[in-house]
């Protein structure tokens, strides 16, 4: 999907029930003005993670996302704070 564009990663994402992780602010924009109730979006807000600090990130935060990315939600993830907004805005 690395050459997909953000309505086609959303679209599959919806289709497939998947939840999508991201650096990039435009999905939480795209889904807000889309008035959609899925797919979940986790954006991660912390640059420069290498794969294993962001699987600790990952694993260190999924217990406390997973139900709202379950039901659809924008979750925004800092260093120090976790924001989730339950889908649709």
């Amino acid at each position: 999907m690395s050459t997909a564009t953000d309505a086609e990663i959303i679209q599959y994402a919806r289709q497939n029930d998947l939840v999508i992780v991201t650096l990039d602010a435009d999905f939480h924009a795209l889904l807000a003005l889309s008035s959609s109730k899925k797919p979940s979006v986790i954006r991660i807000r912390e640059q420069g993670l290498d794969s294993a600090a962001f699987c600790r990130l990952m694993q260190a935060i999924w217990p406390r996302v997973a139900d709202a990315a379950g039901a659809g939600a924008l979750i925004s993830v800092t260093e120090t704070r976790i924001r989730i907004r339950r889908l649709p805005i």
